[in-house]
């Protein structure tokens, strides 16, 4: 949390940290072998950390290494004899909730209360907003997600049974691989789309949170202080926010000349960032070539030959708690579509990148890097699939969610959006490219 002087210390230098234009900065260094791989394929899913899916991962750093974890506190700090017992409202009144005893405090599994192929049907998500986020986090101890968000977010599902858990096994699963930011869908998808947070100048008090100076957030908001979106927008609040101007990752693609879509199947304000900038918005000539409704067309790109050369696929199916299919069905949605790249002609040039926007509420023991006001957030999994990926291979390169811009960046000679991406690793580790 930050005080209102430091917010506006922040607001002075934000060429540094925002979403807003920066200094031209140097193409990354072309890397040899890259340009053997032509097309880049994002499939980005929804809310689960890495221990909570992959914790029990054969060479992956899980909870064979959490024994030193702090166990879950209070919010004064106390820790808790014992998990306290959930029962949460149920999202879906015609199924039953997520009701929980209390339990011993430490990770336990979740499947003996909720199958892995039903959903939680509770909402238990309150440590993936912006501030409390980083109190969850609480400088590295993450031992104040039970205080915020309640037990369930100790849960995890032996991950074995999961198709996606085959695909990770056979070729690399990074276990550093953070959300960009510490909030939820909104900033991480800002982050993968543009590389930092958009902004709201002078948006109304109600949204703006505030800060006193001692860094205590007195009232939470989707705006911080000095006018950056933090957290999740309605579809009427999204109505109320000026268009971006500032790049993304489609206007350097656009000058380059290299194709690119996204396949939107997710339909909140929150998960389709193309819809707040101006070049790209709803109806515009932009929004035309490059957005397409569903993850039906990219399937269908890939059988008809006209994939673009970057795709980013938001699966309708993607794994989000909250989905009534569940996990395992949304699981095998999205080993379809790897399935449908392997068996085109696309997959002997491309890598498939598999991760998530954000760990929902669930912990994970490893502590964040600190790299600047908005995170890293929590670790996710990412799965890097691909004729030229390393084998078999569990990665432990530090990468956060403009990693994936980085290898955009480095692949296809762009100049970077913002100083993140300009210093991240480029995911390179995970392949095998002479």
């Amino acid at each position: 949390m930050i005080s209102r002087a430091r917010a506006s210390a922040l607001l002075a230098g934000a060429v540094t940290l925002g979403a807003i234009p920066l200094p031209v900065r140097a193409a990354p260094k072309p890397v040899r072998g890259l340009e053997q791989i032509d097309h880049i394929i994002v499939i980005y899913l929804e809310n689960r950390s890495f221990d909570h899916l992959y914790g029990m991962f054969p060479g992956a750093d899980g909870f064979a290494n959490a024994a030193g974890a702090a166990p879950q506190a209070d919010a004064y700090g106390k820790p808790f004899k014992m998990l306290p017992a959930f029962a949460g409202h149920p999202l879906d009144p015609t199924r039953p909730s997520l009701e929980l005893p209390q339990l011993p405090n430490r990770p336990f599994d979740l499947a003996a209360y909720v199958p892995i192929d039903r959903p939680l049907n509770a909402s238990c998500e309150e440590a993936n907003n912006f501030y409390q986020a980083q109190r969850a986090i609480n400088g590295g101890a993450m031992d104040r997600y039970v205080s915020i968000s309640g037990s369930p977010v100790m849960g995890y599902y032996d991950g074995r049974s999961l198709p996606m858990w085959q695909y990770a096994q056979d070729y690399v699963l990074a276990d550093r691989f953070f959300q960009a930011a510490f909030g939820g869908t909104m900033m991480n998808h800002a982050f993968l789309f543009a590389g930092g947070v958009l902004q709201w100048p002078n948006a109304p008090a109600e949204f703006v949170a505030e800060v006193a100076p001692d860094g205590t957030l007195l009232k939470d908001g989707l705006v911080t202080p000095d006018g950056f979106i933090v957290n999740n927008l309605s579809s009427h609040e999204a109505a109320l926010v000026p268009l971006q101007t500032h790049p993304h990752i489609g206007t350097r693609l656009d000058a380059a000349g290299i194709s690119w879509v996204w396949y939107a199947g997710g339909t909140t304000p929150s998960s389709r960032p193309y819809l707040h900038f101006r070049d790209t918005a709803y109806g515009t000539p932009g929004w035309k070539m490059h957005v397409k409704s569903d993850e039906s067309e990219f399937v269908a790109d890939l059988k008809n030959g006209t994939l673009p050369r970057v795709a980013l696929v938001k699966p309708a199916e993607n794994e989000h708690p909250k989905e009534m299919l569940g996990l395992r069905q949304a699981d095998q949605h999205v080993a379809d579509l790897v399935q449908a790249v392997q068996e085109s002609a696309y997959w002997k040039s491309s890598v498939v990148i598999v991760t998530y926007d954000e760990g929902h509420s669930f912990w994970d023991h490893v502590a964040p890097p600190k790299v600047d006001r908005w995170g890293p957030g929590r670790r996710i999994p990412a799965i890097i699939i691909s004729p030229f990926a390393k084998k078999r291979h569990v990665d432990h390169t530090p990468y956060d969610t403009t990693s994936i811009l980085k290898l955009i960046e480095t692949r296809f000679g762009l100049e970077p959006l913002g100083p993140r991406d300009a210093a991240a690793a480029d995911l390179t580790a995970a392949l095998q490219l002479t």
